[in-house]
């Protein structure tokens, strides 16, 4: 394919205008300059914004997965953009080649419809959930997987013009697993490249009032969305189980489970299971649809 020109899109609810400007002048460092950046304001104003930069200000907070719709459907808008880089607002790219090697992958690779960026925080580290698989054991290992991180990631236009893009009930919490499923089931590759590295302050997920709720909401979502019948019961059971184990907090898991039964009861959008071919194919990438 012809050198896949890349576009930027930057969510932020107007809290971190430092952070924010810091991210954009490491943009704007890139040897190979990005053909657009837009910068979404959630719900906020937007402080100045570098020349060039396309600035959209919402008047209502859409959430992560409605945000990113509005950067995405801008960029398609613009006639130019083959592949979408996903960045938080408080990230920083350290590297000048990101962009680069960003476009070098999607020319090389014409069915690749992710690439998941390793995120790291100002030391190096980087965290275990930011590992997409289930072994984390070294987090330099590239290769192909189920899933991908939200704080930065590539994603094919092509790919989501086949797809669809972010599931805007989600809100946040399980929008990637939601897309990602839908591009294996639709045969393009997600690929998680520790190369492409976007520095970002470490944290805990569960910093958000609704993380467990919605957490738990969106997971039976999308098994409802996406799972074969014979794997749903399967799925949820097991992420009750880990969900008892793993959490100390007990206010964390009434909301937890207040947002499972949510789940159940309220529509979760258009059905449709993965096909079985594709439940062979996480199996053998190492993380089955049940986990």
């Amino acid at each position: 394919m012809s050198r896949p020109r890349v576009g930027v899109a930057v969510l932020t609810m107007g809290t971190r205008p430092v952070e924010l400007r810091a991210l954009l002048d490491s943009v704007a460092k890139q040897r190979e300059a990005p053909t657009r950046i837009v910068v979404v304001g959630n719900g906020a104003s937007l402080p100045e914004l570098p020349e060039g930069v396309i600035g959209i200000e919402l008047t209502e907070n859409l959430g992560v997965s409605g945000g990113r719709n509005v950067a995405m459907e801008k960029l398609r808008d613009c006639g130019d953009v083959d592949v979408l880089v996903d960045l938080d607002d408080d990230g920083l790219l350290i590297e000048a080649d990101v962009i680069t090697r960003v476009a070098d992958l999607y020319e090389a690779h014409p069915r690749l419809g992710i690439v998941s960026f390793r995120i790291a925080d100002e030391t190096g580290l980087t965290q275990r959930r930011h590992v997409p698989r289930l072994r984390v054991d070294d987090p330099m290992r590239p290769g192909e997987v189920t899933t991908f991180l939200g704080g930065g990631h590539a994603l094919s236009m092509a790919m989501l013009d086949e797809t669809g893009g972010w599931p805007d009930a989600f809100f946040f919490t399980h929008e990637e697993t939601d897309l990602a499923w839908r591009a294996l089931d639709a045969g393009w590759t997600i690929r998680y490249e520790p190369e492409l590295v976007l520095q970002h302050p470490r944290t805990s997920p569960a910093r958000h009032a609704e993380f467990y709720r919605m957490t738990a909401r969106n997971r039976v979502w999308l098994a409802r969305r996406h799972l074969p019948a014979l794997l749903v019961p399967l799925y949820l059971g097991t992420w009750i189980l880990l969900t008892v184990a793993r959490t100390r907090s007990a206010s964390g898991l009434r909301a937890w489970f207040g947002g499972f039964f949510e789940g159940v009861r309220t529509a979760c959008g258009t059905r449709r299971p993965m096909r079985w071919r594709t439940v062979r194919r996480m199996t053998a990438l190492g993380r089955p649809p049940v986990i």
